[in-house]
């Protein structure tokens, strides 16, 4: 298993998971709970499944802040910047 994500996604991911975790955990919610406890093995490992089978990877930090801009400007459409 090699890693595949940077420190920064792995930051987010591992705020986000115990963040899910800890409202599915409030809620009662088995789904919040596992899902923010997959989130959270992801961010500590710094591997994700789906990217592995994208064939995409988050190492290079600046590739995540691209991702996000591409992502933005697509649901934001077509503007000129």
């Amino acid at each position: 298993m090699q890693e595949n994500m940077g420190s920064l996604d792995s930051y987010i991911r591992i705020t986000g998971g115990l963040t899910m975790l800890g409202i599915g955990i409030i809620k009662e919610s088995t789904v919040l709970t596992t899902l923010g406890a997959m989130s959270t093995a992801e961010g500590i490992t710094k591997f994700c499944p789906i990217l592995h089978l994208l064939g995409k990877s988050t190492k290079n930090d600046y590739d995540i802040i691209n991702m996000s801009k591409k992502i933005t400007k697509n649901f934001m459409g077509n503007e000129k910047e």
